[in-house]
């Protein structure tokens, strides 16, 4: 037992000596006060010592309160009533009551210093009206305000102001009858003589007062008028599954709200349509511009020079924001057809921000260099034969012939020549004897002997002339003599009696076996 007392006879013991050590150093006893604090460092106990606000100014004064947060371009300057001796805690706290700040978004600077809590005006240089200091309002996510730290804070701040309310005004019956905070003032009733006993349940006199109609609020349980839409104390929000009683006739306070409420719901709905057409006209002016310019000074974050407003650019599909320079240098310097977000994103520029950055001469180079990769990508792509020309197709297998628009010769697909007035036979037989002593003919047919050596191309076995299978199944046919060939065995189809004749070397599906491992089994 003594055990368990002892801590309490410690923490009296220290409440006496402090409100003694107190006396002491208000009266400016040094050695009493010297003798106090060696008998309190023995028990060990925390005490806080501070300077009583009898000890400060007791005038109020006027501070001078600059307000910004991140969004802010300029300081908003607002008059605060003070105490000298207020701690930065208890102005917190003023601020939040006073303007809905909560004390955890609060941060307060004065003379140039980060003041604390527990700091008090008076030792920051705040002693007159007229001194300055600053409020910065930090956002809910940069202070890691929770959602029910700030709804707790939130009722909190609404509750200390309906005790404020409670304390300044008259204690009369709640509800609809008395007016005990309601907005619609009644007169006080003149002195009546005291009222007979009430009536027995279910008996009904001609005195008896009609029930009145309305909802009580969940919050503060005032009983609040069916139309009001929320409590007229508390701002609580009317019950969901309350519907107003038919028989329920709204006075002229009522109907003047009601008025006054849609026509505010009106302008709200007007100014909703305003906004909405001023950002229609802002979406078309900004799709009829090549390039979207920026209204801000930026850093690029290629160059990181500062921009300013209107000489950056803002990518439509990303909104990554450049200067031009950077953007002009990145178009030029790509080897791809499609340039990517210098931001390493997934976007895309597009065509016609490219075309708004170069110069007429760099926009054709630009297309030449997509060109040329389309054609290098594509598969089966063809380039028109005739010299210096930029002409090429993608040709599909049943197409042995390509008409270039732009110099209007018809290049033979399956030769990879041009050869007007002549078939492909005679043309090859032509193409033997010129390269002999023709270095162009010479080249073209050391290309028609590389694709028989790649397996490329294939001898008709009829007509010996060179033949390609550009695509599709293993059946080609021969555009000279309309031998059908099977592409696998380089054999023909069928032998001399014609279709059904399998002597000609290829003996697919003959006992239902292909002719070859590779063979498709498709002729």
């Amino acid at each position: 037992m003594a055990s368990e007392s002892a801590p309490t006879d410690h923490l009296k013991e220290a409440e006496d000596l402090s409100l003694a050590l107190s006396e002491a150093l208000s009266s400016g006893d040094e050695q009493e006060a010297v003798r106090l604090c060696q008998r309190l460092s023995h028990l060990q106990v925390p005490v806080k010592v501070s300077v009583s606000s009898q000890a400060y100014p007791q005038d109020s004064i006027r501070l001078w309160v600059g307000v910004e947060d991140a969004q802010s371009d300029s300081c908003i300057p607002v008059f605060v009533e003070v105490s000298p001796y207020m701690t930065i805690a208890q102005l917190k706290d003023k601020i939040h009551l006073d303007y809905g700040f909560l004390p955890a978004l609060q941060r307060w600077v004065i003379g140039k210093r980060l003041a604390h809590d527990q700091e008090t005006l008076y030792s920051h240089g705040v002693h007159q009206s007229g001194d300055k200091a600053f409020l910065f309002i930090l956002s809910a996510n940069a202070a890691h305000l929770t959602w029910q730290q700030q709804r707790l804070a939130e009722e909190q701040l609404r509750f200390e102001g309906i005790v404020e309310s409670i304390q300044s005004m008259q204690l009369l019956p709640r509800g609809l009858d008395g007016g005990g905070g309601g907005g619609e003032k009644k007169p006080p009733p003149p002195e009546t003589p005291a009222l007979p006993a009430r009536p027995p349940t279910g008996i009904t006199t001609p005195d008896s007062p009609e029930p009145q109609l309305g909802w009580a609020c969940a919050m503060c349980t005032f009983m609040n008028k069916p139309t009001r839409p929320g409590c007229e104390i508390c701002g609580h929000e009317r019950p969901e599954d309350y519907e107003v009683p038919d028989i329920h006739q709204p006075d002229q306070y009522e109907i003047l709200r009601i008025q006054q409420e849609e026509m505010a719901l009106l302008e709200y709905e007007k100014a909703q349509q305003e906004e909405r057409d001023r950002n229609y006209m802002m979406l078309l002016a900004a799709e009829n511009q090549d390039l979207i310019s920026t209204t801000f000074e930026i850093d690029c974050p290629i160059c990181f020079n500062a921009i300013e407003p209107g000489e950056g650019v803002v990518l439509r599909e990303c909104l990554h924001t450049f200067c031009r320079e950077c953007l002009h240098g990145t178009i030029v310097n790509s080897q791809d057809a499609e340039v990517s977000c210098p931001d390493s994103c997934e976007s895309k520029i597009m065509d016609r921000e490219i075309k708004a950055l170069l110069t007429e001469e760099e926009h054709q180079r630009f297309l030449e260099l997509r060109l040329n990769i389309a054609e290098s990508c594509s598969e089966h792509s063809f380039h028109c034969q005739t010299l210096n020309c930029r002409g090429w197709c993608i040709y599909e297998d049943e197409v042995n012939e390509f008409h270039c628009q732009i110099c209007d010769e018809i290049n033979c697909i399956l030769c990879r020549a041009i050869h007007s007035g002549m078939n492909c036979k005679d043309y090859q037989d032509d193409l033997r004897i010129r390269a002999e002593n023709d270095q162009a003919a010479k080249q073209t047919k050391q290309m028609l002997e590389n694709l028989l050596k790649n397996g490329e191309a294939m001898k008709c076995p009829r007509c010996d002339i060179t033949v390609q299978k550009k695509d599709g199944c293993d059946w080609i046919c021969c555009l000279m003599c309309k031998t059908e060939i099977c592409w696998v065995t380089k054999q023909a189809r069928w032998g001399p009696k014609g279709r059904g004749d399998t002597s000609g070397g290829c003996k697919c599906r003959v006992n239902n076996r292909p002719c070859h491992p590779d063979c498709q089994n498709c002729h």
